[in-house]
């Protein structure tokens, strides 16, 4: 099994070092890196610390107000970067109003990016999943008012709707990646294997779907690469 790791799980390191975590994130085992930024990187550099580890990129956690404001610099980086995976990772999404906003651009923007061939898709957390104050639901109103793609963290879904694997299965055409996360229902993450949520049954219905799997850990305690290895090994003993 080839499992990727999203970068903001070593926050603490590719902030002194992106060089330096990508060569360890490699030793661990991953596959593929999902990018939380690029640290003022050009598109060669990280194409060459990806080579010289023999990573892929799997998708980038990039802004949606990039793509609106300054889409053919920000499209141009990541076709030289070999990215096909253009993945939001939040918006301003809290009311019926900002949504509105949203769904328009998105549909905009996303046959431009197909045209250059990527695929635009959204991260949930669990306030994409509940109800806003005025009734809103942001995460149901993205499926049947666009065809945006979708990462499911099933961690937030399992925060915000106690069954991420009911939802991956409901979802799973319009699924392109998603997060294996653990952590308690209260909203604290922990690295896989220590918290509640149903990390086990995600990864059985993620492996009969055929999903790739991105790693995400959050607390960098007592530092993103520790919890980065736990998570990993927790994965291949699941194999």
């Amino acid at each position: 099994m080839n499992y990727g790791l999203q970068l903001y799980s070593v926050r603490d390191l590719t902030k002194e070092s992106l060089e330096e975590a990508i060569e360890k994130v490699a030793k661990l085992g991953y596959k593929n890196v999902e990018f939380a930024g690029f640290m003022g990187r050009t598109a060669e550099q990280v194409n060459d610390m990806l080579a010289k580890n023999g990573l892929e990129v799997s998708g980038t956690h990039s802004s949606l107000d990039d793509l609106i404001n300054k889409y053919d610099e920000t499209v141009a980086f990541h076709k030289a970067i070999g990215n096909k995976y253009y993945i939001l990772p939040s918006y301003r999404l809290s009311n019926q109003q900002e949504i509105d906003y949203f769904v328009e651009k998105v549909n905009e923007i996303m046959p431009k990016l197909e045209k250059d061939g990527i695929t635009l898709a959204f991260h949930n957390h669990a306030r994409e999943c509940v109800p806003n104050a005025d009734g809103s639901v942001a995460l149901e109103q993205m499926i049947y008012r666009t065809d945006i793609k979708l990462e499911i963290d099933t961690y937030w879904a399992y925060v915000g709707m106690k069954n991420p694997v009911e939802l991956i299965t409901r979802l799973k055409d319009r699924i392109v990646r998603i997060h294996v996360k653990d952590g308690f229902i209260d909203g604290k993450g922990m690295p896989l294997g220590m918290g509640t949520a149903p990390v086990k049954e995600v990864y059985e219905k993620a492996k009969e779907l055929g999903f790739l799997m991105v790693v995400e850990s959050e607390t960098c305690t007592p530092s993103g690469m520790a919890e980065a290895e736990i998570c990993i090994n927790y994965l291949k003993s699941l194999e």
